[in-house]
């Protein structure tokens, strides 16, 4: 199983291929746990903050608005009610946590789907060991579009070189992460992935112990 290799440094192009690892790159696509995965991931995104005032939270008096015979109006006690204007919500929306587990064998599996995913599709690239320190925006958004990927997550290893990030991060459509942070929602959300050599070995270290 091959991924082409590129550059993004000088003349951009296709330099050879890199072999990845089939038990990796090679899964079929299984949409169920995928589905999964970025549920779970954007559950735990969700902040949760949504909150109503309940009866006994809306300010107001607490005294029985009416005697409870003898007026023909139905009984009701003070004005925080839920049947009256400006009263507390019954059931509401409260703040809480949105996030609910999911075994790290289905997100391991879902990780290993979504970049099987990618590489059958010929969307995966691994990009050389290549050095970084003078690179511009304008450089690398022109050998992006010399390759014709408009839209990439860029994965590499634990590390990245800061002024690389502060050229890619100006490109529309092209996201950096460094390996410990993949996942399967960013790598899905774009239509290519591109790998550093360490990245590719940081990955399959990772899924073979």
């Amino acid at each position: 199983m091959k991924a082409k290799n590129i550059t993004l440094v000088g003349e951009a192009a296709a330099t050879g291929e890199t072999s990845l690892d089939k038990a990796i790159f090679g899964l079929e696509l299984r949409s169920d746990i995928l589905h999964r995965v970025v549920n779970w991931q954007l559950a735990r995104r969700q902040a949760g903050t949504h909150a109503v005032l309940s009866r006994s939270e809306v300010a107001g008096s607490t005294r029985k608005l009416f005697r409870q015979k003898g007026t023909g109006n139905a009984r009701t006690s003070d004005a925080k009610g839920p049947h009256k204007r400006g009263g507390g919500v019954i059931f509401g929306p409260v703040v809480r946590s949105h996030a609910h587990s999911l075994p790290k064998k289905i997100r391991a599996l879902g990780l290993k789907v979504a970049l099987s995913s990618k590489q059958k599709d010929g969307k995966v690239f691994v990009l050389g060991d290549e050095k970084f320190e003078n690179v511009k925006t304008a450089q690398v958004a022109k050998a992006l579009q010399a390759l014709g990927i408009k839209s990439a997550l860029i994965i590499t290893g634990e590390t990245f070189n800061d002024n690389f990030a502060r050229a890619v991060r100006n490109i529309k459509e092209i996201d950096l992460l460094p390996v410990q942070g993949a996942n399967v929602y960013d790598i899905l959300r774009r239509e290519n992935l591109v790998l550093t050599k360490d990245a590719v070995k940081k990955l399959e270290e990772r899924f073979n112990g």
